[in-house]
């Protein structure tokens, strides 16, 4: 995933936010000191997120080539460490409390090329290869296949699988 963990050195905090202090580089869990040169072993980068009171922070998922957005979704610290460090989307679900790994149910995973945190540090954007095309639950690439036309909201985007076909 290149680029897509802003260490300290590499990512600046907005102005109203104290930069975190630097901390070595933990080890590799299987040892040897072996190098980190994409950062991804440092977890004081997450510092400079700003969570809500609930620990939670709006995450939009993008596609990386079409740059279409595909959803939006929730990320606590520990999604947005585990998306960090295994390149494949993980948000948390408020209606089940618990993680959900993109595509763990549907096999429509999200590699993760970039990570990118917006400027109040309250927003994460996840640019993502989304696998078998399909981001939204109704089977569409999109979650966002409604448009407001007339005063009313007109479906404008095709089902490429049905749900009951994905979720059995």
């Amino acid at each position: 995933m290149s680029g897509a963990v802003p260490g300290p050195a590499s990512a600046s905090a907005p102005a109203s936010a104290p930069a975190p202090a630097a901390s070595p580089s933990p080890a590799p869990a299987s040892g040897g000191g072996a190098p980190d040169p994409a950062g991804l072993l440092r977890t004081d980068w997450i510092d400079q997120v700003r969570f809500d009171a609930a620990g939670l922070i709006p995450a939009i998922a993008q596609d990386a080539v079409s740059q279409r957005i595909l959803m939006v979704a929730w990320m606590n610290r520990e999604s947005l460490l585990e998306t960090a460090l295994t390149g494949r989307a993980v948000y948390f679900s408020r209606s089940r409390a618990r993680l959900w790994r993109k595509g763990e149910e549907s096999g429509h995973f999200q590699r993760v090329k970039e990570l990118r945190l917006d400027c109040d540090a309250d927003v994460v954007l996840l640019k993502v290869e989304q696998q078998g095309g399909i981001a939204c639950h109704t089977g569409r690439e999109s979650c966002f296949f409604l448009r407001l036309t007339d005063g009313r909201w007109e479906s404008v985007d095709p089902v490429i699988r049905n749900p009951e076909d994905i979720y059995r």
